[in-house]
C-alpha cells in the first residue's frame, strides 16, 4: 500500500512538472553581441519592405543599388534600427501580462496523515479549497491587459513613425547640405582662379599687393565655410548611419536627383487639428491607456469585497466512518477593504487623464507654431531670392567699375564674398524649410504631399567664376 501511494504522489508531481517552463541561459558574450548587431542582410529588407504592416507606413518596391531614397531610408530604419527591436519586446512583455491577467489562482490541497505508531492506527485528513473572489475581478482585468496590450502596440508603432521620419529627415539633409557644398566648392574654384590672375596682374604692375591680399582673404573665408560645410555633412551622414541601424563608418549611397519638398501650399491648423485625437498614434496609445487604467479602477473597486475560499474536506481513521463537508472560509473586511489599491488606481487614472490631455494641447499647439515658423521661413527664402538677384546686379556693377579703376577692390570682394554667403544661406533656409515640414508631419500623425522646390540657383555654376582681367 505504501509503494501505490509513492507511485501515485510521482505520478501527480510529473503531471505538474510536464506543464512547466524550462530555464534556458541567455547569456551577453561577444558572440551574442556580434550577431545582435551585425549588418541587416539587404535581401532580407527588400522582402520585409514589401510585405511592412504599419497604421502609416506602406509598404515599398525596396532598392538600395541606386542609392537610397527618402522613403527608402525611412522603412530600412524601421526594420533595422537595434532601438526599436527593444521597443518591440515591450510588446512581449504586455502579451505575457495578459496571460497572467486571465490565470486564476490555483487551488489549494490540504492533506495530513498520522499512525503507523504501536498501539495506534492511522488516520487521514484532506481538504481541497479555492479563492471564489478572483471570478468576480477576472472580466476587468481581462479588460485592462487587453487594453494595455493595444497601447504598447500603437506606442510601439509611434515610435516606428519617428523613427522613419528621423532617417527621411536625415536624407533630405544631406541632399541639401550637398547643394550647399557645392555652391561654395565652386566658389572656392573660381575665386583659385581669381587670385592666379590677380597674381600675374600684379607681376606686370597692373594690381598691387592690397590686390592680393583681398582675393586671397575672400578665398579663405568661403574656402572655411566649405570646410564647415563639408564638417556638417559628415554629422548628418553618422547620423543617418545610427537611425538606421549601421556602422558610424560606412558609406550609405543617397539616391540622386531627387525631388527635394518646398511645400508651397498647405491646409490650415484648423483642418489639420481636426481629427487630430483619432490620427495620431501617441494620443491613440495613451487613450488605450486610459482604457485600460479604467479597468484597473472597476477591478479594485469589485476586489473590496470579503475575499472568500470555498472548500472540501473529507477526514477519518481506519476506525471510524470517513467524514466529508464543505468549508466556507471569509474576511472580516474590518481593516482592509482595499482602500489603497483603489485610491492607487484612481490616482493613476486622474494622471493618465490630465496627460492625455495636455499632450493633445501640446500637438495643438506644436502643429500652430511649426505652421507659423514655416510662413516665416517662406518669407526669408522670398526676400532672400530678391536680395541674391539684386547684389547679382551690383556685383556685377562694381566688377566693371572695377576694369576702368572706378571701384576698390576690397569693396568688391566684400560684395562678393557677401554674394556667395547669401546664396548659401537661401539653400540653408529652404533645408530649415524641408525640416519644418517633416517636423509638421510628426506633429499631425500623417503624411502631407510633398512639392518638388525649384532647383534655381543650386548648381555648380557659381558668381565667382568671374576673373579679373
Amino acid at each position: 500500500m505504501y509503494k501505490r501511494k509513492k507511485i501515485s504522489i510521482l505520478y501527480v508531481i510529473a503531471t505538474f512538472i510536464t506543464g512547466c517552463a524550462f530555464y534556458r541561459a541567455m547569456p551577453i558574450d561577444n558572440s551574442a553581441v556580434n550577431l545582435a548587431l551585425k549588418d541587416p542582410s539587404m535581401e532580407k529588407v527588400r522582402v520585409q519592405a514589401k510585405l511592412i504592416r504599419h497604421p502609416v507606413l506602406k509598404p515599398i518596391d525596396f532598392d538600395d543599388r541606386d542609392g537610397i531614397s527618402p522613403d527608402e531610408a525611412a522603412i530600412l530604419a524601421v526594420l533595422t534600427n537595434p532601438v526599436l527591436r527593444a521597443i518591440r519586446d515591450r510588446k512581449n512583455i504586455s502579451m505575457a501580462q495578459l496571460i497572467q491577467a486571465g490565470i486564476l489562482p490555483n487551488p489549494q490541497l490540504d492533506a495530513l496523515t498520522a499512525g503507523n505508531t504501536l498501539g495506534t492506527i492511522d488516520a487521514f485528513g484532506l481538504g481541497l479549497n479555492w479563492d471564489f473572489i478572483s471570478l468576480i475581478s477576472r472580466k476587468e482585468r481581462m479588460d485592462a491587459a487587453l487594453s494595455h496590450v493595444d497601447a504598447v502596440d500603437i506606442d510601439v508603432a509611434w515610435q516606428e513613425w519617428q523613427v522613419a521620419q528621423a532617417a527621411k529627415l536625415h536624407v533630405y539633409r544631406l541632399l541639401w547640405i550637398e547643394q550647399q557644398v557645392k555652391l561654395a566648392r565652386a566658389a572656392v574654384k573660381g575665386l583659385r582662379e581669381n587670385l592666379e590672375v590677380v597674381k600675374k596682374a600684379v607681376k606686370f604692375g597692373v594690381l598691387t599687393a592690397v590686390d592680393i591680399a583681398a582675393a586671397e582673404t575672400t578665398l579663405q573665408q568661403i574656402r572655411i565655410l566649405q570646410l564647415k560645410l563639408v564638417q556638417e555633412q559628415k554629422r548628418e551622414q553618422i547620423a543617418l548611419n545610427q537611425t538606421l541601424g549601421l556602422p558610424a563608418g560606412r558609406a550609405v549611397l543617397i539616391q540622386q536627383n531627387i525631388a527635394l519638398p518646398s511645400w508651397p501650399a498647405l491646409p490650415s491648423a484648423s483642418q489639420i487639428t481636426e481629427g487630430l485625437e483619432e490620427r495620431r498614434l501617441d494620443l491613440l496609445a495613451l487613450k488605450k491607456g486610459y482604457e485600460s487604467q479604467e479597468a484597473k479602477v472597476m477591478a479594485a473597486v469589485l476586489s473590496q469585497f470579503p475575499k472568500i475560499k470555498i472548500g472540501f474536506t473529507q477526514g477519518g481513521n481506519l476506525s471510524s466512518p470517513i467524514t466529508t463537508g464543505f468549508a466556507i472560509t471569509l474576511d472580516l473586511p474590518f481593516f482592509d477593504r482595499n482602500q489603497g489599491q483603489i485610491a492607487l488606481e484612481k490616482a493613476t487614472r486622474n494622471q493618465l487623464f490630465d496627460e492625455y490631455m495636455a499632450r493633445i494641447f501640446e500637438a495643438r499647439s506644436e502643429i500652430n507654431r511649426i505652421l507659423r515658423d514655416m510662413d516665416l521661413v517662406k518669407q526669408q527664402i522670398a526676400a532672400t531670392e530678391k536680395f541674391i538677384t539684386e547684389f547679382r546686379k551690383l556685383v556685377q556693377f562694381y566688377y566693371t567699375a572695377l576694369q576702368v579703376g572706378n571701384a576698390d577692390i576690397l569693396v568688391y570682394y566684400n560684395t562678393k564674398n557677401n554674394l556667395i554667403t547669401k546664396r548659401i544661406e537661401y539653400v540653408k533656409l529652404e533645408q530649415e524649410l524641408s525640416d519644418l515640414g517633416i517636423s509638421l508631419e510628426i506633429a499631425a500623425g500623417e503624411y502631407f504631399p510633398g512639392f518638388e522646390t525649384s532647383l534655381k540657383g543650386h548648381s555648380e555654376k557659381s558668381d565667382s567664376t568671374e576673373v579679373l582681367e
